[in-house]
C-alpha cells in the first residue's frame, strides 16, 4: 500500500547493486587507511626536516630535497613488475608484503646520520613501496564496474589530503621530544625518549601502523568477487558478470609490450610527471616556504599546512562525483590543473601577506589533487588485463619521477639563490605541460545520451586508436 501522490513501493536493490554496495563498505575503508599511512610515511620528511636539519650537520635544503626525491627512483624500478603481480598473482599478498617492508624501512630513517645514509634509506623505501599505488588502481578494476570506478578512486585519493590533515599536529607533538622552548617566559626542555630525538620518533611512530596494517590486508582483503564469502552466490555472479561483460565489450586488446609503447600511454605518463613534479615540490617544501617568508614557529606552521589538504579533499570528492555523473574525464582533469597553475604562479607575488599566500597554496593544492580521480580513469578506457596493469605501472613509475625533480629542483634553487621563487615557477611550467597534454590528447570526452551503449563502452570505442 502506498500513500497518495507516491509512485509505488521502492524496488528492492538488485543483486548487482547489493554487491557494489558491499564492496564499497568492505574494501574502501581498508584501502583508505592503508593509503593514509603510506602517504604519511612518504611525506613526513617535510615536517621532520624542520628539526632534523638542526641535529644533523650537512643536511640543508638541497640534501633534503634530493633525499625526498630519490625515493621515487627506487619506486620506479619495481613499479611495473609489482603492478603486474597484482593482476596475475594476488593483490592481497603483494600489498601485504609491500606494507610490512615499507613500514620497516620508514622506521629505519630514524637511524640515519649522514646524507648518504639518508639517500640509501629513502631509495630502499621507494623499492619497498613500489607497486602499491598502481596495484590498488588495478585492484579496483577487479571489483568496481566502470560507472563506479572514478568515485571509488576519489575515495581512495582522499586519503592523501587526509594524511596531510591528520599527521602534522601528531608529528609536531613528536618533534618536541629532545628540544628546548620558552613557555610563558620560562625555558623548558623536553627530554629525549630512549636517547632519540623528536624527528627520529616521527619516522618510528608512523612506520609501526604500516606493519600492522599489512596483516590486516592479508586477512581481510579478497582478490576478486568470487573469493568473497561476504557476498551471496547471486551477488558474486552478478558482479563478476558485469565486470566480464565490460572487459569483453569496451576495451582494446593489446599485449603488454604494445601497451607500454602506446603513444597515449607515454603521453599520460608525461602528463602525470608534470602534475607530480608540482605536487611533491609543494608538499615537501611548503612548511619551509612559510618558515622562510614569515618566520613562523613550528606550532603555527603545522596548523597552517593543514589548510591546503582540506581544499584538496573537497576537490577530489567533487571531481570524482561529477566526473562519474557526467561520464566526462578530460576537462575534469584539465580544469583543476589549469586553476592550480594560475594560483601557484600568483603565490610569490603575495609574499608578505600571509592570508593571500595561504589562499594561493590552498587553491593550487586543490587543483593538483583534484584532477587525479578523472586522470586515473583514463587508462582503463582503452586498455585491459595485463596491458592495463603494466601501463598503469608505467604511467605511475615514470610520472612519479616528478617526485624526484620537484623537491630536488626546488631545494637546489633555494640553496643557490636563497629563494624558493625560481623553483615555484619551474613547478608552474610542469603543471602547464600536464594540462596541455591532457587537453590535446582528447581522452575521456563526454558521451552524449544518443549513444545507445554503456558510457564506458562508448568512451572506449571513441578513444580507441
Amino acid at each position: 500500500m502506498t500513500s497518495p501522490g507516491t509512485q509505488g513501493p521502492v524496488p528492492a536493490p538488485s543483486a548487482l547493486d547489493r554487491a557494489r554496495r558491499k564492496a564499497y563498505l568492505r574494501l574502501m575503508p581498508i584501502l583508505f587507511v592503508c593509503y593514509v599511512i603510506a602517504y604519511v610515511d612518504r611525506a613526513n620528511v617535510a615536517i621532520a626536516k624542520l628539526t632534523m636539519t638542526r641535529d644533523l650537520p650537512g643536511f640543508d635544503n638541497a640534501v633534503i630535497g634530493f633525499g625526498a626525491g630519490v625515493f621515487f627512483w627506487g619506486y620506479f624500478l619495481l613499479e611495473i613488475p609489482g603492478t603486474i603481480l597484482v593482476e596475475k598473482w594476488s593483490a592481497r599478498k603483494w600489498i601485504c608484503r609491500i606494507m610490512i617492508t615499507w613500514g620497516i624501512m620508514a622506521a629505519l630513517t630514524a637511524v640515519v646520520k649522514t646524507p648518504m645514509q639518508f639517500y640509501v634509506v629513502r631509495f630502499c623505501l621507494g623499492l619497498a613501496e613500489a607497486g602499491f599505488f598502481p596495484g590498488i588502481i588495478v585492484y579496483l578494476t577487479h571489483w568496481f564496474p566502470a560507472r563506479d570506478r572514478t568515485r571509488a578512486l576519489a575515495i581512495f585519493f582522499v586519503a592523501t589530503p587526509m594524511a596531510q590533515i591528520i599527521s602534522p599536529k601528531i608529528s609536531n607533538a613528536l618533534l618536541r621530544i629532545g628540544t628546548d622552548e620558552v613557555i610563558n617566559g620560562v625555558p623548558v626542555h623536553h627530554p629525549e625518549w630512549f636517547g632519540l630525538e623528536g624527528w627520529q620518533w616521527v619516522y618510528i611512530f608512523w612506520g609501526i601502523p604500516a606493519v600492522l596494517l599489512g596483516f590486516v590486508v592479508f586477512f581481510q582483503l579478497k582478490d576478486r568477487p568470487r573469493d568473497a564469502a561476504w557476498l551471496t552466490t547471486e551477488e558474486r555472479e552478478a558482479l563478476e558478470r558485469q565486470l566480464a561483460d565490460e572487459k569483453a565489450r569496451s576495451r582494446t586488446r593489446m599485449t603488454l609490450m604494445q601497451a607500454l609503447r602506446h603513444p597515449k600511454v607515454l603521453l599520460l605518463a608525461l602528463a602525470y610527471f608534470g602534475g607530480v613534479t608540482a605536487s611533491y615540490g609543494i608538499e615537501f617544501f611548503l612548511p619551509s616556504i612559510l618558515q622562510q617568508w614569515y618566520g613562523l614557529k613550528l606550532n603555527a606552521i603545522t596548523w597552517l599546512v593543514i589548510l591546503p589538504p582540506l581544499v584538496a579533499l573537497a576537490a577530489q570528492l567533487f571531481v570524482g562525483w561529477n566526473s562519474d555523473r557526467t561520464q566526462e574525464r578530460r576537462f575534469h582533469a584539465v580544469i583543476p590543473l589549469s586553476i592550480a597553475c594560475v594560483a601557484l604562479a600568483l603565490a610569490p607575488l603575495t609574499a608578505g601577506n600571509l592570508p593571500l599566500t595561504l589562499l594561493c597554496f590552498m587553491v593550487a593544492f586543490g587543483g593538483l589533487k583534484g584532477y587525479l580521480p578523472a586522470f586515473w580513469a583514463l587508462p582503463s578506457l582503452f586498455l585491459t588485463d595485463t596491458a592495463a596493469a603494466g601501463s598503469i605501472g608505467l604511467i605511475n613509475s615514470l610520472g612519479n619521477l616528478g617526485g624526484f625533480f620537484g623537491p630536488a629542483v626546488l631545494g637546489k634553487v633555494e640553496t643557490i639563490t636563497g629563494s624558493f621563487v625560481g623553483g615555484i615557477y619551474y613547478l608552474c611550467v610542469s603543471i602547464s605541460v600536464a594540462a596541455g597534454i591532457l587537453f590535446f590528447l582528447g581522452l575521456g570526452r563526454r558521451v552524449t545520451a544518443a549513444v545507445a551503449v554503456p558510457p564506458a563502452v562508448a568512451d572506449a570505442v571513441k578513444n580507441t586508436p
